[in-house]
């Protein structure tokens, strides 16, 4: 019988052990790092210890307001302080913070406030007509408004509320933080973007966001005081996590209310900003910009991509420009990226351009927080590693959702056999790297052949005149469905469908090449994803 057989006296205590929390890291940085610049906007510039105070009254406001451990408390805020500190405020009174996207329409809005039972709602002037009108639409129109004002961004308090900043004035900077008694408790509620149906409430935990910061930190090879610039909206994943993050390493969080070349380079040349993370559409705006909207810097900006595949035409581009770029993938149900394209230096740098551009464009391996994250086929066995056998990713690890909100069933299908199932297709390389095919309802069956859209878009993306395209299924009567092309041209290019249908031609299979281009300005989601299903309707009208 080995020693460990006897383990009396060695239970869990207050000395040994503590529920994780991302809480944690600003209760630390108001005093490890309290002089240090917190989070910059415009002419707000405060340090940890005022932001830790700034959370603090934040806290004790609500709770002043009748908000009970477990209540859940909205926001409707662009990426502006006051969202950041709801990401720590909202948790430290016990509530659930829930981030609502600021472009959904009145009737998805009132249906999260709905489905989430949100008691009071945080949110920016410009969006108070939006949430009034779908309070209006509420049960009991309970729901309580303090409103955000952005003056210097044009949008003066209405007067209907009060404002964030008496909201504030209001609370105690002693209130006792509320810290989680079990790491499993809720922390967020964050719903699908609700392409098809209603959105589905992702419930987060403390512990998931906890190991997703440290093991960000790690893959980003983040070391201390990085200059951090938010531009995945902290209503998206709650930025993926990296607002939660910054304090664990005393960094400096430049909110972007409005996310235009312009000024991403301005942060970068005048705040020193050194990471990022973005849309493939938000490298896409870099590369393009005009010269004078671009600024000098000298230092390496190492950047995070994910939400779609991007273009290896777009990653070649960006990297001489400055920009280290590391392709990552996950979804709202893993809190963000879960896989990162991790670089092999010793077998990678000495690759061309392309053939670097084309590995970089691969989501990858799995994060450090994940145990595993694989492609299976139907029956969930893995699938050949040879770079062409599709399958679905499957996930499992600490950065995965509790589940959905009130919707036992959806939780239990996308958790069967012991993983997430993400919905993704995908290849695995001999290397292990997974490479995303197309999400399952975006993949083109022609004639019994898969198409990738993605693959089609990467081709179209290399050629100089488009600045974005995006490829779907039209119905055909022969083949069923054939690729066809929505494209955005850059200014002043020419519109000229049969010279691009022939430079795809070029690279692609005839049956993979779009058999029709249409030229207009694609729709985007709010976080630059480009709505397939709209262009899907407009493709079957064709």
């Amino acid at each position: 019988m080995g020693w460990m057989q006897d383990e009396t006296g060695l239970e869990k205590c207050p000395a040994n052990y503590v529920p994780l929390t991302p809480l944690s890291h600003l209760q630390r940085a108001a005093h490890v790092f309290a002089g240090r610049t917190a989070v910059i906007y415009g002419d707000h510039r405060v340090t940890y210890a005022q932001y830790h105070a700034r959370c603090t009254r934040l806290a004790s406001a609500l709770a002043a307001q009748g908000i009970l451990p477990g209540d859940v408390v909205a926001t409707l805020l662009p990426n502006t302080p006051a969202q950041a500190e709801a990401h720590f405020g909202v948790p430290a009174c016990g509530a659930v913070l829930n981030t609502i996207n600021t472009r959904l329409d009145v009737g998805t809005v009132s249906y999260i406030l709905e489905h989430g039972g949100a008691k009071l709602a945080l949110v920016d002037t410009e969006f108070v007509p939006l949430v009034e009108a779908a309070r209006e639409r509420l049960p009991d129109e309970a729901l309580q408004i303090v409103e955000v004002t952005d003056e210097a961004a044009g949008h003066p308090a209405t007067g209907r509320h009060p404002t964030y900043e008496d909201f504030l004035a209001r609370g105690d900077t002693d209130f006792a933080w509320h810290m989680p008694q079990d790491e499993w408790e809720s922390l967020a509620l964050n719903y699908t973007s609700g392409t098809t149906g209603r959105p589905k409430g992702v419930v987060y935990h403390h512990r998931g966001a906890y190991l997703m910061t440290m093991g960000t930190v790690i893959s980003w090879r983040m070391v201390l005081h990085p200059i951090y610039m938010q531009i995945v909206p902290l209503f998206h994943c709650n930025g993926w996590n990296h607002t939660w993050m910054m304090p664990l390493i005393g960094g400096t969080l430049v909110c972007s209310r409005d996310i235009t070349a312009k000024a991403i380079y301005d942060a970068i040349a005048d705040e020193g900003v050194t990471h990022f993370g973005g849309a493939p559409i938000v490298l896409n705006m870099m590369v393009n910009a005009t010269a004078q909207d671009r600024r000098d810097f000298d230092h390496t900006v190492e950047v995070f991509t994910a939400g779609a595949p991007p273009a290896p035409a777009t990653l070649s581009k960006i990297e001489k420009l400055g920009f280290n770029v590391t392709q990552v993938y996950g979804l709202t149900e893993t809190y963000g990226h879960v896989t990162e394209c991790l670089w092999r230096a010793e077998d990678w740098e000495d690759l061309d351009q392309s053939a670097r551009a084309a590995i970089k464009a691969r989501q990858g391996v799995a994060m450090p927080m994940m145990d595993h994250i694989t492609v299976t086929d139907s029956r969930m066995a893995e699938i050949a590693k040879d770079g062409s056998t599709q399958g679905e990713i499957m996930i499992r690890g600490n950065s995965v959702m509790k589940g959905y909100l009130k919707n036992p069933q959806a939780t239990q299908e996308a958790f069967a056999g012991g993983y997430f199932h993400s919905g993704d297709l995908a290849v695995q390389h001999d290397d292990g790297y997974i490479q995303i095919a197309d999400r399952a309802k975006d993949i083109i069956i022609s004639g019994g052949e898969n198409i990738s859209s993605v693959e089609v878009e990467g081709v179209l993306m290399g050629h100089p005149d488009v600045n974005l395209a995006a490829v779907v299924a039209q119905p055909h009567e022969k083949w069923g469905e054939v690729p066809c092309a929505f494209v955005e041209l850059k200014p002043g290019a020419v519109e000229d469908a049969e010279a691009l249908i022939a430079f795809a031609r070029e690279t692609l299979a005839g049956f993979k090449t779009p058999k029709r281009v249409v030229f207009q300005e694609l729709p985007k989601t709010s976080t630059g994803k480009i709505q397939k299903y709209e262009l899907r309707k407009a493709a079957a009208e064709l």
